[in-house]
């Protein structure tokens, strides 16, 4: 073990400077030898790894949704290659070289916290078996062990037992009650952690192996920290669970603010943001220009939840441009004029209107007179009294049938009669 430890010196050094250096500032506040200042250096040297690692978390999520994206055309593959594997490989990593996807970038952050893992273990097991390792001296060694964590010490494991346990000051079974719940902590916050993501930040609308997989790493997971972690000292079991809990805060703040495309998340979301920009008329955030801009973008490729995000801001009299920005529509922005009156301004062309109706006299005479005031011609020239029909109505009863409902001219010009002079009609021969 001396060994390993000479061997990764490099990484338990700069570990345990960090520890030391967090623990004169709490000793000077809860006392040097107290849980707490060493309990709270090994939790603040978690948060300062996490910060560091932000950059890669991000590419995490950026590596992770490219594979989600990516997972219909690798399904076609494995499908059409099913039998070759050689030729299945040369199309994935083909697959991946075209999208510039990297499969190993979804677990950077882990690859880089297990150095410092590592490095933590061998502080706290020489803790634990009084040995000096990188920076803590024997002052230091002596007052870690004497810190206690809600009476378990910090290089205290699960499985020691009653005589390790009693070295170190403490009972053996305050060490397995505490080691216990943490365990179960740790294992719960990692299984919430994972369901979340499955839950509400994973496309629904895709049914992919992927997905399948991540269903069943929700529960190895859990399982994996409960078993190691019997064999885990206290300090290490600190660490992960403060860990765990940064990781899954970290996660709720993606979900909320820059989900998945297709989740349930980004259903939320596009709600939120619908009701601010319609009730402000504006996007105040660059994240959120960049999402929409990201959805105005896809065209026809939207999503069901971006085509009702599109449609919320149309009905709301708003236009989503390229940029990201929200605007108010041409289509429906209404212009006011010096004299108080409103005009639709870039509104579509007016609707055909219909034509007048004819008053009375103008069916019975044939039309209306034109613009210069002369009298259509109603009859032809030849036309006269004798060449009309023997058996013509009087005039009363011509009246008496433009009068009753769907007879006569009247009739004939609610039917769409066309306006202006009529053609006179070819009198009937019996």
């Amino acid at each position: 073990m001396d060994t390993i430890a000479s061997l990764f010196s490099f990484i338990t050094t700069p570990v345990s400077w960090v520890i030391v250096q967090f623990h004169k500032v709490y000793g000077a506040i809860f006392g040097a030898d107290t849980g707490w200042a060493w309990g709270l250096s090994i939790v603040s040297l978690v948060i300062l790894i996490r910060i560091c690692l932000i950059p890669l978390f991000v590419k995490q999520i950026k590596a992770t949704r490219a594979m989600q994206t990516l997972q219909p055309e690798m399904k076609k593959i494995q499908e059409r290659y099913k039998n070759d594997k050689q030729r299945q490989s040369e199309e994935m990593m083909k697959l991946y070289k075209e999208s510039g996807t990297n499969p190993l970038s979804s677990c950077l952050p882990i690859l880089a916290q297990s150095p410092f893992f590592f490095a933590l273990y061998h502080v706290l097991n020489g803790i634990a078996t009084g040995k000096t390792i990188g920076v803590i001296n024997d002052t230091l060694l002596a007052s870690a062990r004497k810190a206690h964590i809600f009476g378990a010490p910090l290089a205290a494991k699960f499985t020691d037992g009653s005589g390790k346990v009693a070295q170190l000051g403490a009972s053996l079974t305050d060490v397995r009650v505490v080691t216990a719940v943490m365990i179960v902590l740790m294992s719960a916050s990692q299984f919430y952690t994972q369901r979340q993501l499955m839950t509400k930040n994973v496309d629904t609308t895709v049914k992919t192996p992927f997905m399948q997989q991540q269903k069943m790493l929700m529960y190895v997971f859990p399982v994996m920290f409960a078993v190691f972690g019997i064999n885990f000292p206290v300090g290490v079991l600190v660490y992960w669970l403060t860990t765990n809990v940064w990781t899954m805060g970290q996660q709720m703040y993606v979900i909320h603010n820059n989900p998945t495309p297709g989740s349930k998340a980004q259903a939320a979301y596009l709600e939120r943001l619908s009701k601010h920009v319609t009730h402000h008329g504006k996007i105040r955030r660059r994240s959120e220009k960049t999402i929409v801009k990201a959805i105005v973008a896809k065209g026809r490729d939207r999503n069901e939840f971006e085509r009702k995000f599109i449609n919320a801001l149309n009905k709301a009299g708003l236009a989503a441009q390229p940029d990201g920005t929200v605007v108010k529509s041409e289509v429906t922005a209404v212009a006011t004029a010096e004299d108080g009156t409103t005009t639709v301004t870039g509104a579509a062309a007016p609707k055909r209107q219909q034509p007048k109706r004819q008053s009375k006299a103008q069916r019975q005479s044939g039309g209306a007179k034109p613009a210069g005031g002369s009298e259509p011609e109603t009859s032809s020239p030849s036309l006269d009294k004798a060449d009309e029909p023997q058996d013509a109505k009087p005039a009363g009863a011509a009246k008496k049938a433009a009068q009753q409902p769907g007879g006569g001219t009247r009739s004939r010009a609610q039917s769409g009669q066309r306006k202006g002079p009529q053609r006179p009609k070819s009198p009937s021969k019996k």
